[in-house]
């Protein structure tokens, strides 16, 4: 499968949404490991390149943007009636010619407003007339503005801006504007599809946040739970992976836990973590569903700034601590839109949690002057399982948490990939 994407920029300034919009893409098809041809102006200046632009597995392809030397004026055609300039059926032989000798071993070509904006209307009828020689070639046409109504008079070649070409699919990238979309170029609207933009959440993360995600998936599942903390019994890590258990298995919510871990010198850390993992097993969680950072090169702590990072993909927040003087991590998860689930048997934990409006359960915990011990009636698993069916209810019915988790799940470049652009291509 060789894949071109068609967008005759000038330039790659960021400003311009267009090239952050082609940059996801070609990582998308790049991940995929598909040949892929860029199609810029050749007054596109290399100097210019930054991110994955600067991939070396992009072929540039310069498209000609000259006519007896001299640079090619790309006059705006917006509307559906004017008269020509006088060089524009000469630029287009030249443009045409260049599309077919550059796309003759592709059997995608993604357009990026070609047919849409009037100023591309040079490059429209080149890449129609180029077409014609390419009858193998598929299209996917990119809007990525609101359709513009239909005339009700046309006439050749501004008509173009209007008219269906031959094998090819448009794209918008909400389904409200398919409507629209469908009548600008008089196609039904089967021949539309939606494409979302995508928002590339851990891309723009720091590599520490790239690297726990090269481990566990931070972007599909249901629930994700970070749990920042030394690594002693007193923080009951055991008790965050039950309960994340319990709520996976009751619930069948796809559920991970990153314990971002540091050492404690009292404890044997391996011995702990195994208990941990035993207890998450019994509850409900697969070995792949935790993380310990310690695990992937983080013997003495991950960055605290990647651990808010963490907190900002991550949707609830357990602490069920023995003991607590202020809780500054509840502050640090509850600052980047985590449900709180907090121990209620520890008065610091109490008092910030009653201010944050968080849901409380009841651990073992420490207390002025003296400790509680709590005892689950009929059992701690049936304990974990009530609260954890109460929890995914309260958190389905908060609309900043849906549109949160909404985000990365379902706009991110592996879901707009998987479900979205590649059946597209390999349709």
């Amino acid at each position: 499968m060789n894949v071109a994407i068609l967008t005759m920029f000038n330039g790659l300034s960021t400003t311009y949404s267009l090239v952050n919009v082609v940059a996801d893409q070609l990582k998308m098809l790049l991940d995929a490991n598909i040949k892929v041809k860029l199609l810029v102006s050749e007054d596109c200046a290399d100097s210019e390149k930054f991110g994955i632009y600067k991939d070396d597995r992009i072929e540039w392809i310069k498209i000609t943007n000259r006519i007896n030397g001299i640079q090619i004026k790309w006059n705006d055609y917006s509307q559906p009636t004017g008269i020509l300039h006088s060089s524009f059926n000469e630029e287009v032989d030249v443009i045409a010619k260049d599309f077919e000798d550059n796309l003759h071993d592709v059997d995608i070509c993604i357009m990026h407003d070609i047919l849409y904006q009037g100023w591309h209307l040079v490059h429209n009828i080149a890449v129609r007339k180029a077409q014609e020689k390419l009858p193998k070639l598929k299209f996917i046409e990119f809007t990525h503005s609101l359709p513009v109504n239909r005339p009700n008079k046309l006439i050749y070649p501004l008509s173009e801006r209007y008219n269906p070409m031959p094998r090819t699919v448009f794209a918008y990238p909400t389904y409200s504007g398919i409507p629209a979309l469908a009548k600008q170029y008089n196609v039904p609207e089967g021949k539309c599809s939606v494409v979302y933009n995508t928002f590339p959440l851990i891309e723009d993360m720091s590599e520490d946040v790239q690297k726990v995600h090269k481990e566990i998936n931070l972007l599909s599942p249901d629930i994700i739970i970070i749990y920042p903390g030394r690594l002693t019994p007193g923080k009951k890590f055991e008790k965050v992976a039950s309960l994340a258990g319990a709520i996976k298995r009751k619930t069948e919510k796809n559920t991970k836990v990153v314990f971002c871990d540091f050492p404690c010198m009292d404890i044997e850390s391996e011995v702990y973590k195994n208990i941990i993992r035993t207890d998450a097993k019994r509850y409900g969680l697969d070995d792949d569903d935790i993380v310990f950072t310690s695990d992937i090169g983080y013997k003495n702590g991950f960055p605290r700034q990647a651990v808010l990072e963490l907190f900002t993909l991550s949707n609830l927040f357990i602490s069920p601590s023995y003991s607590e003087s202020f809780g500054l991590t509840v502050l640090e998860a509850a600052s980047r839109g985590n449900f709180l689930v907090l121990n209620e048997a520890v008065p610091a934990l109490e008092e910030l949690g009653k201010k944050l409006n968080a849901y409380f359960m009841r651990w073992d915990a420490r207390n002025f002057g003296f400790d509680s011990k709590e005892k689950y009636n009929p059992s701690e698993k049936a304990y974990y399982e009530e609260h954890g069916n109460i929890i995914v209810n309260l958190m389905r019915e908060d609309r900043v948490l849906i549109s949160k988790t909404q985000t990365r799940q379902k706009y991110n470049l592996k879901w707009v990939w998987e479900n979205q652009l590649q059946p597209l291509i390999e349709g």
